[in-house]
């Protein structure tokens, strides 16, 4: 930050001679970070001012302030309240400073003031009597909420010395400002900027006024101003307007340092993907909150935009799925506030389940995460919600594919308890089914989903915060087979397809004085998933308990311990009603359908209780180390998981432009699927699947805006489950058998967002490959993609218009060939693609080749998105065009074959896909 003339020191200087100094010294780091700042800096000093008669006020400097927070505007001075000066160090000729600690709460009165750097003789006293009637602008998050802070306050006690010449006390008449207007993201200068001043409202007389505009370096000057209050209004194009109060000394250059917020185009966002700490992991994925509305081919969905990040894959067909490093869609386990959800996305990835309008944060960790997080092998994803607003806010959303409504304020009567109630469902069903119904495509229902979510909140005291939400997603999908498939006879009619869950989800917060941390969520939960193809089901009912407990403490500078406990719990209902497996003796490739038919029902209990310990280490100013250890059992293997683990960072340049090494390495266990261990379907004997993670990578920014970051990954797989012929002949059976690795590249090119653009480049290579059991052939795995190239921008057009466009190119998906591609040769005309099956009167395909041998071709994609915003005088009103697959390339996403397997033909995916939205915000 750079210095800035204290308003409190300009009130000392109207006083008379022996007066006591005030400054701000440099705010408490227990201040938390949670938004980007969006208000000047806070003041830390001044210079040597002179006094009245021409006494020379010596000012002492205040202690060299940390690093600012990033996104908090800390509290600033209203008042300044004259402390007497002691008589009998008066008497004696004496001088002192006197350093204070200041509590501040959300309204900006001092609650709390202790003395930290004491002067004796009376000062103390008369610095302390002082510090409690001070009256500060509270600390503020980016969307203006106030919250309790701590800092602190100096008093420095001068004598008299000399009289003030004739040219100081001319000087003293004028004063000056000066500064800068930057972008929050990324601190880019705003060249343009209109910068307006006025006497501020109730200052007396009129001290001056004027308006500039900033020079390319986003820097301002009004260099000879009457001493007084002023009201300043920055605004530039793009970003929302600030208002802020500034009170000049005469005699004195106040220097300012302004940040603006994106403006919220169509008030589409109130997101901010962040952290509250340093990550402790290798590799955290943020997107802010300019982008997230705006990435093409999204629909304006936050969560959805994760899929265009490197290390992430294009899942198959239109599966709403995460595939992340070369690992299955079961290897990524997401998050809501710390409580695991069974799914993120609703049927067909069209859209999330849960609004971009409740986010808080998004945190992506594609590998090496820390201990905090188990029970997989791939990927984390944890969303947090926000807090209801303090003041009414409501909105309406409609597009050709779904609407929603919420509203949120104040509840009436309850003081401090805010509500948010929201609820979406999809309307596709109205106009798309019967679309493909009248095109011979069987379908009676096309997909239709809804999710809802009500919370109340309040905060307990300054530090902490409570809050009681209930969730819930609902997806339903229901089919008709007028003719069943070649290869299975015996399944036709009704196929429908349900899943749903509900969260009730208490969580708790509290940053203690002493700088530690709690965190608490415990969740009350129920899954269900409900197939059914013909006579055929499988229903599952699970009711589980969900809690998370972590508690850190700051054991000395620079060494933070992360102790938790992370615990899952429920119980299960299955009823299913399949084929049995094949009888000795039987081919095991004979159609699924035909098979005898077994009913099973399942009741139990599941358990996995974990605990973790991590230290955040920072033994210099560069480097971050943080080791931990998990520890998790899982009932149904009756067996324990130890997991060590280790991530460090170190800039090799601090400044800019900084330069970061950063690398980890850990153990990751993955118990086995519900159906490989249990019986009758699996085996009790199974243990965890484990990888062994490496990470190593390098970030480098290259302008205040570009910034890249290069990362390398290997995981080494063993203990897999995986399926292999029953030794008994019936059947297939659950091992350990199966090996693996993942090897990998990411690059992210990143444009960081201004007023007008933001964009990036992204590209994955990768290889994934496993094997089966001892002396068996590795083979790719079916998700793999060696090339993931995504190149993307948004630009502002001015006057509330805004259009950007999405590039994907994408290594085709593999698959089980059954038939050769004539197109590419080699077909042995004389080869037997299948066997007639007598007893079905259908045939069985035989395998070209070993399983995922084939890849589909290039996938190539090209969406764009429109914006246009209208502002009005109460509401303001969006309208966005989305364009999925623009040129409206047939991607292929699999491959179908006539009866007898004697022929085949591409599947194309999806077409152009529109989609025009509304929306309006109050």
């Amino acid at each position: 930050m750079k210095r800035r003339a204290s308003s409190a020191l300009a009130a000392a200087l109207l006083a008379v001679s022996s007066r006591a100094v005030a400054q701000p010294a440099d705010p408490s780091p227990n201040a938390p970070p949670n938004a980007p700042p969006n208000a000047p800096d806070a003041p830390t000093g001044s210079g040597l001012p002179r006094g009245p008669g021409g006494a020379v006020i010596k000012q002492p400097e205040a202690p060299a302030p940390e690093a600012p927070l990033t996104g908090v505007t800390m509290p600033r001075p209203l008042n300044y309240t004259d402390p007497p000066y002691p008589p009998e160090a008066l008497k004696a000729g004496l001088e002192g400073q006197v350093t204070l600690q200041l509590d501040i709460d959300k309204q900006g009165h001092v609650i709390k003031a202790l003395v930290l750097e004491p002067a004796g003789h009376g000062f103390d006293e008369a610095a302390l009597e002082a510090g409690k009637q001070l009256a500060f602008e509270p600390a503020r998050k980016s969307d203006g909420t106030p919250f309790a802070s701590r800092i602190k306050y100096r008093y420095a006690f001068t004598l008299k010395t000399a009289p003030e010449t004739e040219a100081a006390a001319q000087q003293k008449t004028t004063a000056a400002l000066a500064g800068l207007v930057l972008s929050s993201g990324g601190d880019a200068a705003l060249a343009g900027a209109t910068v307006t001043l006025r006497a501020a409202a109730g200052a007396p007389g009129s001290p001056g006024s004027g308006e500039l505009r900033t020079d390319e370096q986003g820097a301002f000057s009004f260099p000879d101003l009457p001493p007084g209050k002023y009201a300043l209004i920055i605004s530039s194009p793009g970003y929302q307007p600030l208002t802020v109060e500034e009170t000049l000394a005469g005699g004195e250059r106040t220097e300012v340092k302004y940040r603006l917020l994106p403006a919220k185009v169509g008030g589409a966002l109130e997101v901010t993907v962040r952290g509250d700490r340093p990550p402790r992991e290798v590799t955290k994925r943020t997107i802010e909150q300019r982008e997230i509305a705006r990435i093409p081919g999204t629909n304006g969905d936050a969560l959805k935009s994760i899929q265009s990040l490197p290390g992430v894959a294009r899942p198959p067909g239109v599966l709403g799925v995460l595939i992340v490093r070369g690992s299955a869609a079961t290897d990524t386990q997401t998050f809501i506030d710390g409580s695991p959800v069974p799914l993120i996305y609703h049927f067909g990835g069209l859209s999330s389940v849960v609004p971009t309008e409740l986010l808080d944060k998004i945190d992506f960790y594609p590998g090496n995460f820390s201990a905090q997080y188990g029970r997989v092998q791939g990927g984390i994803v944890d969303v947090g919600l926000r807090n209801p607003k303090s003041e009414y806010h409501g909105l309406l959303q409609i597009d050709l594919i779904d609407a929603r409504a919420m509203l949120e304020g104040p509840i009436p009567g309850l003081k401090g308890w805010t509500f948010l109630a929201a609820g979406r469902r999809s309307y596709i069903d109205a106009w798309l089914g019967p679309v493909l119904k009248s095109a011979g495509a069987g379908v009676t229902q096309a997909p239709v989903y809804y999710d809802y979510q009500f919370m109340v909140a309040k905060n307990p005291t300054p530090n902490s915060t409570f809050r009681v939400s209930f969730l819930g997603s609902d997806d339903g999908l229901k089919l008709l087979l007028d003719k069943p498939s070649p290869g299975e006879p015996a399944i036709a009619g009704n196929i429908g397809l349900h899943t749903a869950f509900q969260r009730l989800q208490l969580k708790y917060t509290n940053n203690l004085e002493s700088g530690d941390k709690i965190n608490a969520v415990v969740a009350f939960g129920r899954d269900n998933l409900d197939f059914s193809i013909s006579s055929l089901y499988f229903l599952l009912d699970f009711r589980s308990l969900t809690g998370r407990l972590e508690y850190s403490k700051k054991l000395g500078k620079g060494i933070v311990l992360d102790a938790g406990l992370d615990m899952t719990a429920g119980f299960y209902d299955v009823n299913v009603r399949l084929p049995a497996a094949p009888r000795p003796g039987e081919p095991p490739n004979q159609p699924f359908s035909t098979r005898t038919v077994t009913e099973t029902r399942l009741t139990g209990g599941a358990y996995q209780p974990a605990a973790y310990l991590e230290a955040e280490l920072t033994p210099h100013p560069r480097l971050r180390i943080v080791p931990g250890v998990r520890l998790d059992y899982f009932n149904f293997t009756k067996g324990w998981d130890v997991s060590p683990r280790a991530n460090a960072r170190f800039d090799i340049k601090k400044d800019f432009p900084r330069t970061t090494l950063k690398g980890g390495i850990g153990l990751f266990y993955q118990p086995p699927q519900f159906q490989e261990v249990s019986k009758p379907f699996g085996n009790a004997k199974l243990s965890s699947n484990r990888a062994t993670q490496y990470g190593l990578g390098v970030e480098q920014e290259i302008t205040r805006q570009i910034d890249i970051s290069v990362e390398g990954f290997y995981k080494s797989l063993d203990r897999l489950v995986v399926a292999a012929p029953s030794r008994a002949g019936a059947g297939l059976t659950y091992t350990n058998d199966g090996t693996g690795q993942v090897v990998g590249a990411e690059i992210l090119l990143k444009y960081k967002p201004d007023a007008r653009f933001f964009g990036w480049l992204a590209y994955t290579l990768s290889r994934s490959v496993r094997q089966d059991g001892p002396g068996l052939a590795e083979h790719l795995v079916s998700f793999d993609q060696t090339h993931i190239l995504t190149v993307l921008g948004s630009y502002r057009l001015g006057h509330g218009w805004e259009a950007g466009a999405r590039f994907r190119l994408v290594s085709g998906n593999l698959v089980t060939p059954f038939v050769c591609n004539a197109l590419e040769g080699g077909c042995d005309p004389n080869r037997t693609n299948a066997l007639f099956h007598a007893a079905s009167g259908v045939y069985t395909p035989i395998p070209l080749t070993g399983p995922s041998t084939e890849r589909l071709p290039l996938f190539h994609q090209l969406d764009i998105r429109i914006d246009k915003t209208w502002k009005l005088k109460r509401w303001q009103l969006s309208a966005y065009l989305d364009v999925q697959n623009t040129y409206n390339h047939g991607n292929v996403e699999g491959i179908a074959y006539n009866f007898n397997y004697t022929a085949r033909q591409y599947v194309a995916g999806l077409p152009i896909l529109p989609s025009i939205g509304l929306r309006g915000e109050f």
